[in-house]
């Protein structure tokens, strides 16, 4: 994996764990005192689905790949902006979910299969480049969104909803740049 490509991934990581990010500091917000237990369990949860959603939609991307190599880069650039955009959205526009302090399966599973759809979609544009080690790429974004989710239920205990929408909004533009930069590269505007 080249640099220009570990960056790319890192941004994409970096985007997509910005949901996560959010909910992990909503769910500071709802725990009375945060222990370490509390942040490591949502980064697991959170970075673990992260990391799996992603793979799985790579291998989907990879079955389907041949048939749509001459306008994959397009398909990148609308999925990432897609994904982008309604991060964007919910941003500014909010969409406040309530969210309590448990970490059982049952509060935990749907928060971090909701937080991780994007990565799904993300998975398939991997698909779409042959440069990118899949392996590398979603241990990245696990990390990524591991140590996002962690800090995200300290910041949530400590300065309150103060910072969510400004998450998703910078998450949301992360990704649509790195879209808008696929395509870019593909079409020979620019090069790294």
């Amino acid at each position: 994996m080249t640099l220009a490509i570990f960056f790319t991934v890192f941004g994409i990581g970096l985007g997509l764990s910005m949901d996560a990010f959010a909910v992990a500091v909503c769910k500071g917000l709802a725990t009375p005192k945060v222990k370490s237990r509390h942040m490591i369990v949502v980064g697991l949860w959170f970075g673990g689905f992260q990391a799996l959603m992603p793979l799985i939609g790579y291998f989907v991307g990879a079955t389907f790949s041949k048939y749509i190599e001459a306008f994959d880069h397009w398909v990148a650039l609308v999925l990432l902006a897609a994904i982008g955009l309604n991060m964007i959205r919910e941003a500014i526009w909010g969409d406040d979910e309530e969210v309590d302090c448990s970490l059982c399966v049952k509060a935990m599973l749907p928060m971090a299969i909701a937080t991780s759809i994007d990565a799904l979609i993300a998975g398939v544009t991997f698909a779409m480049d042959p440069d990118i080690n899949i392996f590398i790429a979603v241990a990245l974004v696990g990390a990524i969104t591991f140590l996002l989710s962690a800090i995200g239920v300290k910041v949530g205990n400590l300065f309150g909803a103060r910072y969510k929408a400004r998450a998703e909004l910078v998450g949301g533009i992360i990704l649509v740049l790195m879209g808008v930069k696929v395509l870019l590269e593909h079409t020979g505007v620019i090069s790294f």
